[in-house]
């Protein structure tokens, strides 16, 4: 007996053969793509930005298979800390007000502003950041205004490490007490 004889054809009742389902991202191009609608959809997340005096405010907007998306909002003076993501990836836009990222290579550091795409930013790179695992950097509201931003992490976030003090990209982890690394997959940790 097979399968079909015993539950029947799942195509002769049409709401078991949905075809009607989104279509998840699986590349980096496929989840630019995703954080770019969910930004331009600003009826989607703006009703939901919180602001908090002590700590950056964070909502999941969406998961998927391998991935989530969070928005942030940051008031003015709130930084994520030196950190990377553990082995996740990622892609984060600036939806409103702007954010100075600072990041360390084997090669030294480079900060960049990050805005909104179109305001005051060259077309080929205002949308927002791709970053892979193992990147480390610092993201920091600057400005006196507040910020939003959206984050998508692939795999979803689980690991990240804060670095304390001086930072170069080979020493290990530690928290800003200077003890053991922290891991959290708390993105209010992160950015």
């Amino acid at each position: 007996m097979s399968d079909v004889s015993i539950a029947g054809d799942p195509l002769a009742f049409p709401h078991l053969a949905r075809t009607d389902l989104p279509q998840h991202p699986t590349t980096v191009a496929g989840y630019a793509q995703l954080v770019r609608e969910i930004a331009a959809d600003r009826d989607r997340w703006e009703p939901l930005v919180r602001y908090d005096a002590l700590t950056r405010w964070y909502a999941r907007l969406e998961t998927g298979p391998g991935y989530e998306v969070w928005l942030l909002s940051w008031l003015p003076g709130q930084s994520s800390g030196f950190h990377d993501h553990g082995d996740s990836s990622g892609v984060m836009t600036v939806v409103a007000g702007e954010l100075v990222e600072r990041s360390l290579t084997h090669t030294g550091e480079s900060v960049r502003t990050l805005r909104p795409a179109g305001v005051g930013v060259p077309p080929a790179g205002g949308w927002g950041r791709v970053f892979s695992s193992g990147y480390l950097h610092e993201v920091v509201n600057a400005s006196l205004e507040p910020a939003v931003s959206i984050h998508l992490y692939s795999p979803g976030l689980t690991e990240m490490h804060q670095y304390g003090g001086p930072v170069v990209p080979e020493t290990q982890p530690v928290k800003r007490d200077g003890g053991p690394a922290r891991h959290s997959a708390d993105p209010a940790a992160a950015h």
